[in-house]
């Protein structure tokens, strides 16, 4: 009983550290892949759930006898100078309906969301910060505010009277989204304020988040669309 509890527990982490590593766009090598994820007793039963992609765009899954094989089912050899990441829908989205078949003829129950994961496109880089904007002036539970924090988002430093008057949403380039609280975080006392809501959001260059957005905040930002779509499934999450 206790190994089967330490099971769960080890399966549960290794799924958010999956998700987290689709989000994310981490990449091991086709060394890695068949050592570490593939081979494993464990992981291996976590990784033929799901579809992994190549840096080339080439998507394949592990079949149940450990070989590799594509959407259309057919054997596939992952060259020895692959770089391999967790598929994300975004550039699934030619093959999505494929890879359904094959799950759904195979059965296969996904550990989290992938196939069937949000994809939010925005048709230009001038259109996405009014976009996020939209989530601005409406009071959340606190709850979803500090939700965001299990999906990548860091609070601000304290300020005066120990209140978090922002918070910010990384990119992976090491760029940021920085969004201003009100009436903020009261640290050790989150009752103080039930509610709170983003008053303005801005594009941090280098990461580096404050209490009202500088004035030399660019208007526009690229950001790769994989984190956009993320980043906007997680302000629509607020809402639901």
């Amino acid at each position: 009983m206790a190994l089967k509890k330490d099971v769960r527990t080890i399966a549960s982490d290794q799924i958010q550290r999956l998700e987290r590593a689709m989000v994310d766009q981490r990449t091991w090598s086709a060394e890695e892949f068949l050592t570490v994820l593939a081979a494993h007793p464990l992981l291996w039963h976590l990784v033929r759930r799901l579809v992994w992609i190549t840096g080339e765009g080439t998507s394949f899954r592990l079949a149940e006898d450990r070989t590799l094989a594509d959407s259309n089912d057919d054997e596939f050899t992952l060259p020895e100078n692959a770089v391999v990441r967790v598929a994300h829908a975004v550039v699934l989205r030619d093959a999505a309906a494929a890879w359904g078949e094959v799950f759904a003829d195979y059965e296969i129950l996904q550990p989290f969301p992938q196939l069937g994961r949000p994809v939010h496109l925005v048709a230009s880089a001038e259109d996405v910060l009014p976009r996020l904007k939209k989530s601005c002036n409406t009071p959340y539970p606190i709850g979803k505010i500090l939700g965001l924090t299990k999906k990548g988002w860091v609070r601000g430093a304290p300020q005066d009277a120990g209140v978090e008057c922002w918070i910010t949403r990384p990119f992976p380039d090491g760029g940021a989204l920085v969004a201003s609280l009100e009436p903020g975080i009261a640290v050790g006392a989150m009752d103080v304020f039930p509610e709170v809501g983003f008053s303005d959001m801005w594009f941090s260059p280098h990461g580096h988040g404050t209490w009202s957005a500088p004035p030399d905040a660019p208007a526009t930002y690229e950001i790769d669309p994989i984190t956009l779509s993320e980043l906007l499934s997680e302000l629509e999450s607020l809402q639901s």
